[in-house]
């Protein structure tokens, strides 16, 4: 598979001149600065690509071309958005970028609740904690009827919990749920703004009466009406799994696993029409095999996150080594080097590890980390073509 990394554009810390000397091959990033919504220009397309291409890289997926809330949930501006989108296709298309990453999550993309949490061995991992979760849904962000989705242990732990959490704890839970977690990745809610819960709020109402059937539909409709310019251009959507792989905040959520992936891909039933094999994202739910997964989609599989975690009886979650944990990498590398070669994959969120903690990475997004989980994906897929 084609070794990739998930790039930040000019400003990011990590420069191009140091992926080339550990061995990057393709470049995974966007057009951060236009705001959702907004038409991509080819030109802007094109300065990007010729950039990326000047240090010998190649830009081989956009992550993301966000989708607009308005389109999930079908708003009265959807039409005139999903317009807007398919131009930015054509433009990506024109310039020869023709593997899209996006996700199809209603107001919050990827949760979790520490993005340091401290692994005992001097490094750190994101973790999601389910007590705090819930903590913050039903005690900060006070949804109506949030109750109803947790165990009478799980609540009375968050009454536990309320008798010893500080302002600044809460704070910090915000801020990880809802800001640092989404406003590097063309989120809802950017770094400083003001009242981050009330506008959350704001978001969530857009989806009253909102199911996972009408969801489902949603989703039909923009993909049926992109499908013409992506064959035109020969471009493939592959859509993200839902992380973590379950219902949250009320919110429905519609890639989960083995039965939401096939009924989007039988819906629309287009080449083009696929899927981002996120191991990490699949792996964080109980009931999803993912080597057994990637033996059954591997045919629309556009695109591979590879990353793991370890879950526990509680219901919580961590990442985990990329050499452990539930996604099994080491079978799930094996096969996919064996079925799709062709693909490009990247290593997931890393570990905070060495100098890069204060060094501003996004969340999971460390330097050291990823090298250290690319050399290990690395070491796999050697491996799997020499046992060919």
């Amino acid at each position: 598979m084609e070794k990739t990394w998930r790039w930040f554009g000019k400003n990011d810390k990590i420069t191009l001149p140091m992926l080339r000397q550990i061995g990057v091959e393709g470049i995974v990033s966007a057009l951060h600065h236009i705001p959702n919504g907004e038409v991509w220009p080819l030109e802007e397309i094109e300065e990007y690509k010729n950039y990326i291409e000047s240090h010998g890289l190649r830009w081989s997926v956009v992550e993301s071309l966000p989708v607009s809330e308005s389109i999930k949930y079908g708003g009265p501006d959807r039409d005139e958005l999903i317009e807007k989108y398919i131009v930015s296709l054509e433009n990506l298309g024109k310039a020869g970028v023709k593997t899209i990453c996006y996700n199809f999550m209603p107001v919050l993309d990827w949760a979790r609740t520490d993005l340091a949490h401290d692994m005992g061995d001097g490094t750190a991992a994101l973790y999601f904690d389910l007590v705090q979760f819930a903590y913050f849904d039903t005690r900060i962000l006070c949804r109506e009827g949030a109750e109803a989705d947790y165990t009478a242990e799980t609540l009375a732990k968050v009454a536990e919990l309320d008798k010893t959490i500080t302002e600044e704890e809460k704070d910090n839970l915000i801020d990880s749920i809802i800001v640092k977690t989404q406003g590097f990745v063309n989120g809802n809610i950017k770094e400083g703004e003001e009242a981050p819960v009330a506008k959350f709020k704001a978001l969530l109402k857009l989806y009253e009466g909102i199911d996972r059937d009408r969801l489902r539909e949603n989703m039909k409709y923009f993909l049926e009406r992109i499908m013409p310019v992506c064959n035109r251009y020969g471009i493939n959507m592959c859509v993200h799994p839902d992380d973590p792989p379950r219902q949250l905040l009320g919110l429905p959520r519609i890639v989960t696993g083995k039965e939401d992936i096939r009924w989007i891909l039988d819906a629309v039933d287009d080449v083009h029409n696929g899927l981002t094999f996120c191991a990490g994202s699949l792996s964080a739910g109980m009931h999803n095999d993912v080597v057994g997964l990637a033996a059954e989609f591997y045919p629309r599989v556009h695109f591979v996150h590879l990353r793991s975690t370890e879950v526990f009886p509680n219901g919580d979650f961590m990442e985990a080594d990329h050499l452990r944990g539930r996604a099994n990498l080491i079978d799930l590398v094996a096969l996919l080097e064996e079925k799709r070669p062709d693909l490009p994959m990247r290593p997931d969120h890393g570990k905070l590890m060495l100098d890069d903690a204060g060094k501003g990475y996004n969340p999971g997004y460390s330097f050291h980390g990823r090298m250290f989980a690319l050399a290990q994906l690395d070491g796999l897929m050697a491996a799997a073509k020499h046992l060919k």
